[in-house]
């Protein structure tokens, strides 16, 4: 197929090399001489405007950091002004459900079609063809993509209508985030009793709390660098999940709590990166 690609940085990189390795005419975006070098080294086709990426293509895949980003490309940008209709354009950025109906608003008047497909993983589960994708959209537009999400999405699941998949999505991170809060507050009752940090993650992943958000921190070392290593991502996705849920008016609940105790840590852990940065000054 005849792709196009917008984003192609931490996550979107490895994508574009499985799709060109699955033989996918694949062009993406290159907003500087030295990146469209790097992308043309790597078998893509390196252009250096917007719209030239979307041109004839069957499908463009979109994977920006957040909401801003993708209305700023897909609505607000010419990305779809030489799409031809019937073509798909696959939102994988994480973000606003009402995002990704605007960005379908938009499409609609030039018969393109949108799927919302946010990842769960990161860039090794990419390059190894088993990143989760949590698809919202028709049944055709997700059927009619499918074959390209197979380069590097296992599994591949269709969970609703557009915008189910950007639902689903801050759910799972929501969960996610909340458990590292909890495992912050863990820690901190261990401590007080007299349990190691370390001693306490160790033993935690041999019993029934043992989880990914775990298995982060221990391979981090400790909840607070985990979560400064996730903060990133995971505090913009959760002032989305805040936003959304007032929106339909209602209560987080016990992820509440939990998310409440990672912006603690967050918090502590940036003040003592802001702190590190003076003291090294």
């Amino acid at each position: 197929m005849r792709l196009g690609y917008v984003g192609a940085g931490r996550m979107g990189r490895p994508m574009v090399g499985r799709l060109v390795a699955a033989g996918h005419e694949t062009r993406v975006l290159g907003r500087t001489p030295e990146a469209r070098t790097a992308l043309a080294e790597g078998g893509a086709r390196p252009v250096a405007d917007v719209a030239a990426v979307g041109e004839d293509a069957d499908a463009v895949m979109v994977c920006l950091f957040d909401d801003d980003q993708v209305r700023d490309v897909c609505i607000d940008g010419p990305l779809m002004s030489r799409m031809r209709t019937g073509s798909v354009v696959v939102v994988h950025t994480t973000g606003s459900p009402d995002t990704v109906e605007a960005v379908a608003a938009r499409a609609a008047s030039r018969g393109v079609q949108v799927v919302d497909a946010p990842v769960s993983g990161g860039p090794h589960d990419i390059a190894a063809g088993r990143i989760c994708l949590f698809v919202g959209g028709a049944e055709e537009a997700v059927e009619r993509v499918r074959p390209v999400l197979r380069g590097y999405g296992d599994p591949i699941l269709h969970v609703g209508a557009l915008g189910a998949g950007q639902r689903v999505k801050l759910l799972n991170n929501a969960l996610f985030g909340a458990q590292i809060g909890l495992l912050a507050d863990a820690v901190r009752l261990g401590a007080t009793s007299g349990v190691d940090e370390t001693v306490l993650i160790e033993a935690l992943q041999h019993g029934s709390a043992a989880s990914r958000a775990l298995a982060g921190v221990a391979a981090r070392g400790s909840v607070t660098a985990f979560a400064a290593a996730v903060g990133g991502f995971l505090g913009k996705d959760m002032d989305v999940v805040r936003r959304v849920a007032a929106e339909h008016g209602s209560e987080l609940g016990a992820l509440g709590e939990g998310l409440d105790a990672l912006a603690g840590v967050l918090a502590a852990a940036t003040a003592g990166d802001r702190m590190t940065s003076s003291t090294a000054g």
